[in-house]
């Protein structure tokens, strides 16, 4: 039997002047959502989205441990994010840091904000709520206008075909 999957399901909300919440359901067991989110060879698969293609996908999941991970844009530009991982909870729950790298010559470099993934799993399908705290609504705001939305929504529609691959 062959699950299906959804396309575009996730949902941004702003709970607060400095955050931002992303909630999306995938049909597939949290564990292998968060093998999704948190092998680097899967990680390369659906990161980028339809945007380019991802160059580096580093992580040491561990606390303390760093992640990076870039993507070459269809312009031929190297866009960057990295953070540190402050709480790891297998299958359930990482807290890290995110900070963008800037476009070349270090314009746009942001600081960092705060991210919590929470992964929660009902009748073998999971929801996975991915909280962006922001020091500023500043921030915040520009965060929702690079046009994030339309990228996070190709990436986890990805994530949702591995995940579903992995449970074939």
């Amino acid at each position: 039997m062959s699950q299906t999957t959804t396309k575009g399901t996730a949902v941004l909300t702003l709970p607060s002047d400095t955050e931002i919440l992303v909630t999306r359901e995938f049909n597939a067991p949290r564990h292998l959502v968060y093998r999704v989110f948190t092998e680097p060879d899967l990680i390369r698969r659906w990161w980028a989205g339809q945007r380019g293609n991802v160059t580096v996908a580093e992580v040491d999941l561990r606390v303390g441990g760093a992640w990076r991970y870039a993507l070459v844009a269809e312009g031929g530009f190297e866009v960057g994010f990295h953070g540190e991982y402050h709480e790891i909870v297998p299958d359930e729950r990482i807290v890290c840091t995110e900070i963008f790298e800037g476009m070349p010559g270090g314009e746009g470099a942001g600081e960092a904000t705060l991210i919590t993934y929470t992964f929660a799993e009902t009748d073998g399908r999971t929801t996975l709520e991915v909280l962006t705290a922001c020091n500023s609504k500043e921030t915040r705001d520009v965060i929702i206008s690079s046009g994030m939305e339309v990228g996070m929504q190709e990436g986890y529609d990805l994530v949702e075909e591995l995940a579903v691959e992995l449970d074939g």
